[in-house]
């Protein structure tokens, strides 16, 4: 089976270079209607520029494809709703939205400004949360929508110097899982692509050789799994050089200290049994956490 977008339309944001393009790219050469957004600016956020974006329309528009460029700041809610409604202007709905757009402000801690921790998470978690939202409702009206975040290995297992890059880029996991929830029974599945590629938020640190390897349409090939109708759902999809795997985030079934025994002293005690990967599971709600442990001190009751 061929994936296919016709007759949808999607929005990619940061689609003016490296990943962000060529996703634009091929979800139209597969038939989709897209809004190439890009604020225009330099890796680290600073500057504007439309050129960019029109380029990615040029090169959609080169090959028979429709798309329509937008310089909104995902990170101010009132941009992107301009340009969801520019989106339904033109074409009237929003099937796809790729959180992709992004910036970094790489420092150890001790030497990073609050300000540059700021505005990274402003840029990768508001500027997923705002973007959603404005797509949010009218997905729901459509019954159909397929949303991306874009997180991190940096966010999932820690990257020296990137601590608000992780940070935010772990927070978007956390917005997916809720909002799983929420969109189910309107058709809106919301899925994470976790890439490395050797775009130019890694020039310099890669050579040549592993630089050809990493290419961005690789990773493209991950997200298009995650935008059609019949992508999975909850899915943090890790793609590079070739590579595809799945994170999953793991719980242990961990151990139960009766009332009189609920000391720190005791809990490190046993902190092997808490390690214990036996009968661990993967939870798919906060809830399920609540209900084990409340069985476990429950079926302790019962017995004394």
């Amino acid at each position: 089976m061929t994936i296919r977008y016709d007759g949808q339309v999607a929005i990619v944001t940061g689609a003016g270079n490296g990943l962000g393009r060529s996703h634009a790219l091929a979800l139209a050469e597969r038939g989709a209607k897209v809004v190439v957004n890009d604020l225009g600016g330099a890796v680290d956020g600073s500057g504007s520029s439309s050129d960019a974006a029109l380029e990615t329309v040029r090169l959609i528009e080169q090959a028979g494809g429709e798309a329509i460029s937008n310089g909104a700041n995902v990170a101010d809610l009132s941009q992107v709703e301009s340009m969801v409604a520019q989106a339904i202007e033109k074409w009237g709905r929003v099937d796809i939205l790729v959180n992709n757009a992004g910036i970094l402000r790489d420092k150890s801690f001790v030497k990073m400004t609050m300000a540059d921790f700021q505005l990274v998470v402003d840029v990768h978690l508001m500027g997923s949360a705002n973007c959603t939202k404005a797509v949010w409702e009218l997905m729901r009206g459509q019954g159909y929508g397929r949303v991306v975040m874009t997180t991190s290995s940096s966010g999932m297992y820690g990257n020296f110097g990137q601590a608000n890059y992780g940070a935010a880029k772990m927070a978007v996991v956390g917005l997916m899982n809720t909002l799983v929830m929420e969109g189910d029974k309107y058709d809106i599945k919301v899925n994470c692509l976790s890439p490395t590629a050797g775009t130019r938020m890694l020039d310099g640190l890669l050579t040549d050789e592993t630089s050809a390897l990493m290419t961005v349409e690789a990773v493209t090939a991950g997200l298009l799994t995650l935008c059609d109708k019949d992508a999975p759902n909850r899915t943090i999809l890790c793609a590079g050089a070739g590579g595809y795997a799945r994170t999953h985030i793991y719980e242990t079934d961990g151990i139960f200290l009766a009332p009189g025994d609920q000391t720190p002293e005791n809990v490190r005690a046993n902190m092997d049994a808490i390690e214990s990967t036996d009968n661990q599971q993967m939870l798919i709600g906060g809830f399920q956490q609540t209900d084990k442990f409340v069985s476990k001190a429950s079926a302790y009751l019962k017995n004394n």
